[in-house]
């Protein structure tokens, strides 16, 4: 399999560099702000070389795929510069802080056809939500008339939290709905097939000042590092909360509602899609199952089993009936459909993974929530 090498070394770095391991993906390296970050992630993940500096991972003739999950601001230009580079790209989302830097990325990925461009909305690749796709594609509940749900976290409820996403300038404009909303939005639009053409967007920021460490804390920080730190106290201007509702192109409505805040709620993604023949219901705290609706017959739950799948579904599964797939085996299954598109070789065929063109899309409905916030009415997407 080709060569990786992973750009940061914070939450998403090591959640890259296990995936990869697990698929056999062999790693030529890490790279970290500095240095020693560098060498103390290879260190700890035993892995053979602490890169320092961007550009000699780009030399490096061994690296074939490069992982950026790095700060928002910095992925235009480390994306950029690895399609110039020759390397095929996959980025963690938001491609970048607007949609004048992801349609400048769009281009040059058009201009590189032969190398992967690849954004990474992994939450695809829970097996019950490629199960959906396949039952909402294949016509059976019916047209769909209206999406509910949305995804709720707590990690960032006390004012005591602190993470780089909530400064606008590292993190962009839009926070709960950039970080996690654009999840949801894009699992909808590859479920469905539908694009939103309007919206009307509400936001809140519930903490309005934050205790920001002098010292760096870890993204998802355990109750052990809750020790009294110095801090400075920083305006937060980003939102904890939003609720959208959406219109669709075939006329359906969908409603979704993203918050960092919800006690309790540790990474739940949640979605029901209701059509003119029957529903289908995902709860990402409960992943295995599926709820499929009927009004002449009891509901029916599928279960998380391949040999009950279709599909990519099928395919997209890796352990058997009874045995729990989860948030790290989302990422696996992503590279999975990378590395066998690319070695395929045909890049005529369709992508199998979420690319380009669908973070700049994703971004294109960021941007229209922020100013329908802002200014308080409907937009329609341009």
């Amino acid at each position: 399999m080709l060569s990786s090498a992973v750009i940061g070394t914070g939450f998403m770095g090591p959640t890259h560099v296990e995936a990869l391991r697990r698929l056999g993906v062999p790693i030529t390296g890490i790279l970290g702000i500095d240095p020693a970050a560098s060498a103390d992630a290879a260190r700890q993940m035993n892995l053979p070389r602490a890169y320092t500096s961007y550009q000699e991972v780009l030399d490096d003739p061994n690296v074939r795929i490069v992982h950026i999950t790095t700060p928002n601001h910095l992925h235009l230009d480390q994306a950029r510069r690895a399609l110039l580079a020759g390397k095929h790209v996959i980025c963690e989302k938001p491609l970048g802080m607007n949609t004048l830097e992801t349609s400048e990325l769009v281009a040059l990925a058009k201009e590189h056809p032969n190398l992967a461009a690849v954004v990474h909305f992994n939450i695809r690749f829970y097996p019950m939500a490629l199960q959906a796709r396949e039952i909402v594609r294949s016509g059976a509940i019916g047209e769909v008339y209206h999406v509910t749900g949305g995804y709720f976290q707590d990690w960032l409820l006390y004012d005591t939290d602190w993470n780089w996403r909530l400064v606008e300038g590292e993190g962009g404009r839009l926070r709960a709905v950039g970080d996690i909303g654009s999840h949801w939005m894009d699992l909808v639009r590859f479920i469905t097939g539908l694009e939103v053409v309007s919206l009307c967007a509400d936001v809140k920021t519930f903490v309005p000042v934050r205790k920001k460490p002098r010292q760096a804390v870890a993204t998802f920080k355990g109750k052990e590092q809750d020790a009294p730190v110095e801090y400075d106290e920083v305006p937060i201007r980003t939102e904890d909360w939003a609720s959208v509702v959406f219109h669709y192109n075939n006329g359906g409505r969908g409603t979704m509602t993203v918050s960092q805040v919800d006690a309790g709620r540790k990474n739940r993604p949640i979605f029901e899609i209701a059509g003119s023949k029957g529903s289908i219901t995902w709860d990402g705290e409960n992943p295995a199952e599926l709820l499929v609706g009927s009004r002449d017959r009891g509901n029916e739950v599928i279960q998380k089993d391949p040999s009950l799948l279709t599909g990519a579904a099928r395919y997209f599964t890796g352990y058997p009936g009874g045995h729990a797939e989860g948030y790290p085996d989302t990422f696996k299954m992503l590279y999975r459909a990378v590395h066998d598109y690319i070695e395929a070789g045909d890049w005529s065929k369709p992508k199998p993974y979420p690319t380009f063109e669908d973070g700049h899309l994703i971004q294109a409905l960021c941007e229209t929530i922020a100013q329908s916030a802002q200014e308080r009415r409907w937009i329609d997407v341009k």
